[in-house]
């Protein structure tokens, strides 16, 4: 059994701070996919957390202090590939892939659209654009998970006011439809996999007081590639684990 956990953290300096350490080592995962490191490329150390057991392979922004993800994995990959190949999305450090002996692991920070309807237009031009590069990658990589913070609601269930009408990006009707091809053509949500209907989220905003109350939102998401949808065996939402605005998703994967 592999543990995969995913987790925007928001700023891995910050996370640092709050704990993240003693959080890997207590839970010993496999492999732990970080999205929002902010951390750029003259800091991005292979080894980092090397006296946990884990090395480190990061795709930074060329901006100082934004976006950047990265995959820690105790079990050397095969191969790593940093980026999906189209400029304006790698300058900003939003994907990475790590392969194994018959699986492959993609780490993706899909952009928000939240500063601006310009960056919104941007979010959904990665959308299209970032499709069917993924179906190629399928082809070539068919046990795939994909794993990472979506940036997107999916159903009325993955948000705690449904019936809001600001239409905001992230609950948007064109990028919830994305969502929708994304979960019919190509992939499973490991997540709804085991709790089909259980209401669960996995960012809070910081303002007035959201995580107290639950009023959160799903926009965090393992995918495993829809033949494999078995594989799935256990999935967790470590609501308690408080080092950002998102939560870590635990996924339990049987390869």
């Amino acid at each position: 059994m592999i543990q995969i956990v995913s987790y925007n953290v928001n700023g891995l300096r910050s996370a640092l701070q709050k704990g993240f350490v003693d959080w890997i080592k207590k839970g010993n995962y496999d492999l732990i996919c970080l999205q929002e490191t902010k951390v750029d490329q003259s800091l991005a150390d292979p080894d980092m957390f090397y006296a946990q057991g884990y090395k480190t392979y990061w795709h930074c922004a060329d901006k100082k202090g934004y976006s950047g993800v990265a995959i820690l994995t105790r079990q050397e990959p095969n191969e790593v590939t940093v980026g999906c190949g189209i400029p304006i999305y790698d300058c900003e450090g939003r994907v990475i892939r790590a392969d194994y002996k018959d699986w492959s692991l993609l780490n993706i920070y899909i952009p928000s659209g939240t500063t601006g309807e310009e960056r919104h237009q941007f979010k959904m031009q990665f959308l299209q654009d970032i499709y069917p590069w993924i179906k190629e990658l399928i082809y070539a990589h068919k046990k795939l998970i994909v794993v990472g913070d979506y940036n997107i609601v999916h159903k009325e269930l993955d948000i705690h006011n449904p019936e809001r009408k600001d239409n905001p990006s992230g609950y948007r009707p064109e990028e919830r439809a994305w969502l929708d091809a994304w979960f019919t053509e190509l992939f499973d949500d490991s997540f709804r996999i085991i709790k089909p209907e259980s209401k669960e989220f996995s960012w809070w905003s910081y303002r007035a007081g959201s995580f107290g109350k639950d009023k959160g939102w799903r926009i965090d998401y393992q995918a495993i590639s829809k033949p494999n949808s078995k594989l799935v065996k256990n999935f967790v939402h470590q609501r308690e684990v408080r080092m950002s605005d998102h939560c870590p998703l635990l996924g339990y994967y049987d390869l």
